[in-house]
């Protein structure tokens, strides 16, 4: 059987790693020290094929979000906000040579699609902070901006997680490695939890609550959904499911938040995880929004975030 190794306050810490006031983004893998070259092969770049301090040294801020069309908007999004002068109509995909993710730079900030799901995102989290690592990135601020499916809250509310937590309510990601079951932390920064919630005050038109959010590795039975290929229990058993969830202090659920909070953390970066509400789940399961209202919702966390870097930069002095 398995042994389950517990999170410890040794491990889940990420180890010092700050020079001159600066905190780099570090890895804890003592193999990668030994490798001649790193390809990191689904982003489509390489530290011997790409010149990779040049190409995003300068990188402070990476927003990441499952799809690639709404990844390029915010990019362009952030292209203008910046007020970068060339380019305006497109941005460049650095991950061109790979159908897996997309990737757009923006002056300092990074856009990347992670697909859906813990394992399409962990693969993707695993080059991108190595890609962090060898350009030698300081001070860097990761944000997973995205859709979920409310609990008790009106469509369109943004949730700004507080915590990560899994599919029995609790604060804790479980990765299976060779024949152990591993327990990570699913802490994220308190004080940019704070930091967004006070910039989306300046806000109108939508609610921005700060709540956990629920990761589940299923779309439909793992969301207790009763439209899909398969079900397996009771419209009151999916019901009582979820207002024990929303009891908890469960707001939103999505599939990708435990394991991106677990990683961040342990790798040194400051994470929150921003997403906005497309339905109530104790109302319906299915989506049934316009087009035009869907894209909408979507857009409501990328203009919190880029109103939230544009301050960090200081841009502007209050949100546009």
């Amino acid at each position: 059987m398995a042994s389950i190794l517990p999170a410890s306050n040794i491990s889940m810490r990420p180890d010092k790693n700050t020079y001159g006031g600066k905190r780099f983004v570090h890895v804890k893998n003592p193999y990668l020290e030994t490798m001649d070259e790193d390809i990191l092969y689904h982003l489509d770049l390489g530290t011997k094929t790409h010149n990779l301090p040049a190409m995003f040294g300068d990188v402070k801020f990476v927003c990441v979000g499952g799809s690639p069309k709404r990844m390029k908007a915010f990019a362009l999004l952030m292209h203008k906000e910046l007020g970068l002068a060339e380019g305006g109509e497109d941005v460049e995909d650095i991950c061109a040579g790979t159908d897996r993710y997309c990737m757009f730079k923006t002056g300092p900030v990074l856009s990347i699609s992670h697909g859906m799901g813990v394992p399409s995102i962990s693969i993707m989290l695993h080059e991108l902070i190595k890609l962090l690592r060898h350009a030698r990135c300081c001070d860097v601020t990761i944000i997973r901006i995205g859709t979920s499916g409310g609990i008790g809250i009106a469509p369109g509310s943004v949730v700004i997680t507080d915590t990560a937590v899994d599919s029995f309510f609790r604060p804790r990601f479980e990765q299976v490695i060779l024949d152990n079951i591993v327990t990570r932390s699913t802490e994220l920064d308190k004080e940019l939890v704070e930091e967004l919630f006070t910039c989306s005050k300046n806000i109108p038109n939508f609610q921005t609550l700060i709540g956990h959010t629920m990761c589940t590795y299923d779309f439909y039975e793992g969301q207790g959904r009763l439209d899909g290929a398969l079900c397996s229990f009771s419209r009151e058993h999916k019901l009582d499911y979820l207002k024990r969830a929303y009891k908890a202090g469960v707001r939103n659920i999505e599939m990708e938040s435990t394991v991106f909070a677990a990683m961040c953390g342990l790798c040194g970066l400051k994470a929150a995880v921003v997403c906005v509400t497309l339905l109530d789940r104790l109302d319906c399961d299915q989506i049934n929004l316009s087009h035009d209202v869907l894209v909408e919702y979507q857009q409501r966390p990328q203009l919190l975030i880029s109103n939230f870097i544009k301050k960090k930069l200081g841009l502007c002095d209050q949100i546009s």
